[in-house]
């Protein structure tokens, strides 16, 4: 799988697909439409090959862009459990923002359980798992070869009494699936971190 890092501004977007570019995954904040064209430009990236957009959770640095890019042709993935969270997307933007508020009407609805036709449609091996932790709404695209794009699914180390609970079974749902690499929103690639890592403050 072509996996291509087309992030900006200290957070991580990836363009993946078997040949041409197929799924985004991620964007930026409102208004930054030209650092992302200017970044695909540079590795040689068309955004009319970009099909489709998968948005790992519903926070300004992840999604605040998604409008302009659906704009612009690419048809945006939303999973059941993550419509709560597109409405309130805009309560966190400022008017200098000039943030444009996301239409479900032409969105490309999907659930966890058919992640994986659909994905296979496409050329790509894997599946769309919920990993609550982060956000409610968070959400990781796992591949078939051991990679995941996790978005910001909060490190075990810095697991808190409120969340440890959740952080705990996203990472075992990942573990389960043989994830053996993580491409992450912020940060380098790196390996999973082995179960004995997940150190939570809550537990005694």
């Amino acid at each position: 799988m072509n996996i291509v890092n087309v992030g900006y501004d200290s957070t991580n977007y990836y363009v993946l697909g078997p040949a041409r570019a197929q799924l985004l995954v991620d964007v930026g904040w409102p208004g930054t439409l030209p650092k992302l064209l200017a970044v695909l430009k540079r590795k040689g990236i068309a955004l009319q090959d970009i099909r489709y957009l998968l948005v790992t959770h519903y926070h300004p640095d992840h999604a605040g862009l998604a409008q302009e890019v659906k704009a612009a042709g690419v048809r945006l993935i939303v999973l059941e459990q993550q419509l709560p969270a597109v409405p309130v997307l805009k309560t966190y933007m400022k008017p200098a923002n000039h943030y444009v508020d996301i239409t479900l009407h032409d969105t490309l609805p999907l659930t966890v359980d058919a992640s994986r036709a659909f994905l296979q449609s496409i050329g790509i091996a894997g599946e769309i798992i919920g990993t609550p932790g982060h956000s409610d709404d968070s959400v990781t695209l796992v591949l078939d070869e051991g990679v995941a794009f996790t978005g910001d699914l909060t490190s075990p180390a810095l697991a808190d009494e409120s969340t440890g609970d959740a952080i705990r079974r996203s990472w075992d749902k990942l573990r389960a699936l043989r994830v053996s690499m993580i491409y992450p929103g912020h940060g380098p690639v790196r390996p999973i971190p082995p179960r004995d890592d997940l150190q939570l403050m809550n537990s005694e």
